[in-house]
């Protein structure tokens, strides 16, 4: 009985530093030096660089599963990257010029937005499978979105004044919503009530009631507005300015800037970790990742990284 204790005792330790080891990763895609960057969030500091071969841009963490999912403009691939070998495992070609990555809530779908071919293409992650693709009206799609429950997805695209609605189990798009010109991140509270859009060209943020799909309201946030990423209290949402070189912080209680965080050049997509602690910013023109305390709004340093860092994953 002790032996079959003192091994229980060993594997669960064995599972929790193996929990440990996966935890507290970033992931930083830089397309132009071609590769993924790796920040441990418990220093900051980048701890690995893992070589793509290609243009990677977007990027997404599934639930309960160990890879990173990443588009490569080279050769329209989709890329999967075991976050503990960091090896790239299993490569999937898709429409030309995929861009931001996303998973369902239920991990069992990678959405890819194709700006090549005006599409979304949807892989099972179990069956690495490009199971089918859906057109759009929006030209150069860039962000394909879920709802929280999955039902339904926005799209944005970079020539486009409007975000599509796909309709998942239809597997078409249903309607289309006016947002301004060249609409880019897309974010949702948790309760899926509300989405939220970055017009960039326009310098808007656009708040959508997604039981109407129509536009609730607007506020200007600063130039440029580009990336977006909530928080998991759903409180504050937040928007990087291209043109201003910073993070607006957003109440979406009263829908209003709270404050603005002074981050890299050219800040571009972001991710705040799982536990809600701190925002990382894909500065561009910086070659870095900016690092916000996601609570008390305080630029905590800058990370340098490769070339172009595109955007950020975060667990």
């Amino acid at each position: 009985m002790k032996l079959f204790q003192l091994f229980a005792v060993v594997c669960v330790v064995s599972a929790l530093n193996h929990t440990a080891f996966a935890a507290g990763q970033v992931f930083v895609t830089n397309e132009g030096t071609g590769d993924v960057s790796v920040i441990d969030s418990s220093t900051d500091t980048v701890v690995q660089t893992i070589p793509t071969g290609g243009k990677p841009r977007g990027l997404a963490l599934c639930r309960n599963d160990v890879h990173l999912y990443v588009s490569n403009q080279n050769g329209s691939q989709l890329q999967a990257i075991h976050t503990q070998t960091f090896a790239i495992d299993k490569t999937l070609t898709l429409g030309e010029s995929p861009e931001a990555v996303y998973c369902s809530p239920d991990g069992q779908w990678v959405a890819v937005a194709n700006e090549g071919s005006n599409s979304v293409s949807f892989i099972s992650t179990t069956l690495w499978k490009l199971v089918f693709s859906i057109p759009v009206r929006g030209k150069n799609p860039e962000h394909a979105v879920f709802s929280p429950n999955g039902k339904l997805m926005l799209v944005s695209a970079e020539e486009a004044d409007q975000v599509d609605v796909i309709d998942v189990s239809k597997r078409k798009q249903i309607a289309s919503i006016r947002v301004g010109n060249r609409p880019r991140g897309i974010a949702f509270s948790p309760d899926g009530k509300t989405a939220y859009v970055a017009v960039e060209t326009d310098s808007l943020l656009v708040a959508i009631d997604m039981q109407k799909l129509a536009v609730k309201g607007s506020l200007t946030v600063g130039t440029r507005t580009n990336g977006l990423a909530m928080h998991p209290n759903g409180k504050w949402l937040f928007a990087s300015n291209g043109g201003d070189a910073n993070v607006a912080v957003i109440d979406t209680q009263t829908f209003a800037v709270h404050t603005k965080v002074p981050v890299g050049l050219r800040p571009w997509n972001m991710a705040v970790t799982a536990d809600g602690a701190k925002l990382y910013v894909a500065a561009g023109r910086s070659h870095a990742v900016s690092v916000i305390d996601a609570n008390t709004f305080i630029a905590l340093g800058s990370v340098p990284v490769g070339k172009l860092p595109w955007g950020a994953a975060a667990n």
